[in-house]
């Protein structure tokens, strides 16, 4: 580490913060051969410094570190002691929660407070869960013949790369790197080259905490170069992926075009909330709001689409825009921000440009639809009413504060209109019949179903989609198996002639 690759920038609450801008390879920050990037502030549109990106040999450079330190010594290492280290990893993380949180606030636009008591919390939460689990993973004992001994093993797959989003910067590293590094892998993550600054901040904890050099490589770069690269590398046995559907079906070509690697994908949504007529509407509108505006929008699992029985969609429209109001925007170093910026420039306009494609297609503007304030890329909470499901914006993943908002009558065109999506990430039910919420969950099309709740998340339960929203579960211990290949031994016991 060199005085050059740190640098200070201020934040605008007036106080300042170091942060990394070099890539992390073999338990040293090294510079990057490709392209400076700058990466901004959304809250004020201002550069907050320039990081490396990798190039084609500064992603060889990292593989090849986790490559051999994978086959030479991760591998060896005892499960216990792979337990060990991601909990003292939590707890420097825990020790550090404030710098990470200011790191994902100024550079993501989330609210400080958020990202500390949430993002960052139930990342330490998600460690400490695989910690426990890198000494349980083992196979079975199987009978097959009296002369033989079988058995199975669960093993590493070798070096994992991993490529995750700008919205979630220390969440979604942490969905990768516990429980690869539980299961005894080594892993090349390539942080969104948007919000690089907290995940280049774990580098440095991870080498505090003792891992051998080369079990963690953090880098960053542009997904169509560096995390090409990183894709379609002969020596990655397996790539894990958050992002766009576009982006997902990229990184299939590229295992097929290189290694045949397992693939794990975490792709979009356009999830869709069904309030039913006997739904508590008052607590109905205040999970339903959240579960769209979390996060500024910018949540695959959002849920964007909300279908109300239309006996009760006045009423619930009315006590959704009463919880909506209750939003705050604002500089994500405030404590009472819920809300701050989106994340860029070319997301501000693309939302904007859709609420303008729902008006065009006949949705009302029931509450908000413009820009707040005249500085950072802040757009009002807006809810969109009168919409039908062949409209753009209700079949579309805005990734933005934007809910549009229709009608059914019966329960099963409620299904209907929920399955009639490409996505099938998550969904939620609001009514007080176990029956009919039994049955909504078990036919709507989607790999998280919440019932009177919405965007509830625990590190112990699965999380993934169906449909073009991916495949390969995160989280929880489905996880493990994301991580691990299974080998039969069959023992001759006995010699015969």
């Amino acid at each position: 580490m060199t005085q050059a690759d740190i640098q200070t920038i201020r934040l605008t609450n007036g106080k300042t913060a170091n942060v990394h801008t070099q890539l992390f390879i073999n338990n040293e920050f090294v510079p990057g051969h490709g392209p400076l990037i700058e990466t901004i502030n959304p809250a004020n549109e201002e550069v907050i410094c320039k990081v490396h990106s990798a190039d084609e040999n500064d992603v060889n450079l990292a593989v090849e570190s986790a490559y051999n330190c994978y086959y030479n010594t991760w591998r060896k290492v005892a499960p216990a002691e792979r337990g060990r280290l991601l909990n003292k990893l939590a707890d420097l993380m825990e020790r550090d929660k404030d710098e990470i949180a200011i790191l994902d606030a100024v550079d993501n636009g989330k609210s400080f407070v958020i990202a500390r008591d949430v993002d960052v919390t139930e990342s330490i939460g998600c460690y400490r869960y695989f910690a426990g689990w890198a000494d349980k993973i083992h196979g079975k004992t199987i009978d097959t013949t009296f002369d033989k001994m079988c058995y199975t093993r669960h093993e590493s797959l070798g070096v994992v790369g991993a490529v995750v989003p700008w919205n979630y910067p220390t969440m979604m590293a942490g969905w990768k790197f516990a429980p690869a590094l539980a299961t005894g892998n080594c892993i090349v993550l390539k942080s969104s080259e948007v919000t690089p600054l907290a995940t280049l901040k774990f580098g440095e904890l991870v080498k505090e905490a003792g891992f051998p050099a080369g079990v963690v490589n953090i880098i960053t770069g542009y997904g169509h170069t560096t995390g090409n690269y990183l894709s379609a590398h002969p020596k990655i046995s397996k790539m894990a992926f958050t992002g766009s559907t576009v982006t997902g079906r990229k990184i299939m070509e590229s295992s097929a075009g290189s290694n045949l690697k397992k693939l794990q994908l975490e792709l979009g949504g356009k999830s869709a909330q069904i309030v039913l007529a006997d739904a508590d509407l008052a607590s109905s509108a205040y999970w339903a709001c959240g579960g769209i505006f979390n996060n500024h929008g910018q949540s695959c699992n959002a849920g964007s689409r909300i279908f109300v029985h239309e006996s009760v969609h006045d009423k619930f429209v009315e006590l959704f825009i009463e919880e909506t109001k209750k939003l705050k925007l604002g500089d994500p170093f405030d404590d009472e921000t819920f809300q701050g910026p989106q994340i860029n420039k070319s997301q501000f306009d693309k939302i904007l440009n859709y609420i303008e494609i729902g008006k065009k297609e006949g949705a009302k503007v029931a509450y908000g639809g413009k820009r707040w304030g005249n500085k950072g890329y802040f757009i009002e909470p807006t809810v969109l009413i009168n919409c039908t499901n062949d409209m753009r914006v209700m079949r579309e993943e805005i990734f933005g504060p934007v809910v549009a908002i229709g009608t059914f009558k019966t329960i099963d065109e409620a299904i209907d209109l929920a399955n009639d999506s490409d996505y099938g990430l998550a969904g939620g039910v609001y009514t007080q019949n176990l029956d009919d919420a039994i049955k909504v969950t078990n036919e709507v099309r989607a790999g998280t179903m919440w019932v009177n709740c919405y965007d509830v998340f625990d590190q112990s339960t699965p999380f993934g989609g169906y449909k073009q929203s991916g495949f390969g579960k995160e989280l929880g211990k489905y996880a493990l198996h994301e991580y691990t290949q299974v080998k039969v031994v069959k023992i001759q016991l006995q010699s015969k002639i």
